[in-house]
């Protein structure tokens, strides 16, 4: 988080994590539609429309005194430009990690998590992290147990980290995650002092 005092602007960085094709781009995607602003977002693709680097785009909120500006980013999901990953984490306020909810891929979201944690080690109890068990728009048959990844990640263990349920496709449940993402992250520099009131 960067606050400024002159300018009166407190900016907040937020990104999209999680294996290829869990549906991180279709969610900003789905998430800046909600908000009007379908051409505002920037993306590095490949030439079959995969993410190259990172998809990017700014949110801004406003009060009488202060501007709350979010910067929105998403990680490529292919293992051949992995490089990229931990650039795009830096400075980051808080992570949506996006799980692909096919049984066929458990165990690739299973590895993104574990990448994940091995960029911040220790210091990911201090990270807000907002799992969206993604592509819910799919039949029972084909989708893992979500309780299932969340014991074996050992979810109850973390005060920072919630879940929630999205088809990004479809734009279900993708404001909710944004919105639980940014209250975790105001409620954290809330507990930290660095901010004094959330709204």
């Amino acid at each position: 988080m960067f606050i400024d005092h002159v300018d009166k602007t407190i900016s907040i960085k937020i990104v999209y994590f999680g294996p290829a094709l869990s549906g991180k781009t279709t969610s900003i995607k789905a998430l800046f539609s909600l908000f009007g602003k379908d051409e505002q977002i920037c993306s590095i693709e490949s030439t079959v429309d995969r993410t190259l680097f990172f998809d990017y785009g700014t949110v801004t909120f406003q009060n009488q005194d202060w501007h709350l500006k979010i910067h929105i980013y998403t990680t490529t999901g292919q293992d051949f430009y992995l490089i990229t990953r931990l650039t795009t984490l830096r400075a980051v306020d808080g992570v949506i990690f996006v799980i692909d909810s096919q049984k066929e891929v458990y165990d690739r979201n299973l590895i993104s998590w574990k990448e994940l944690f091995s960029y911040f080690t220790e210091s990911i109890k201090d990270i807000p992290i907002l799992i969206a068990f993604n592509k819910q728009d799919l039949g029972l048959e084909i989708k893992f147990n979500s309780e299932d990844f969340l014991k074996e990640i050992d979810f109850h263990r973390y005060k920072n980290i919630d879940s929630r349920y999205t088809s990004a496709i479809n734009g279900e449940g993708v404001l909710d995650c944004f919105e639980d993402i940014l209250r975790l992250v105001l409620k954290k520099y809330f507990r930290q002092k660095l901010i004094s009131v959330i709204t």
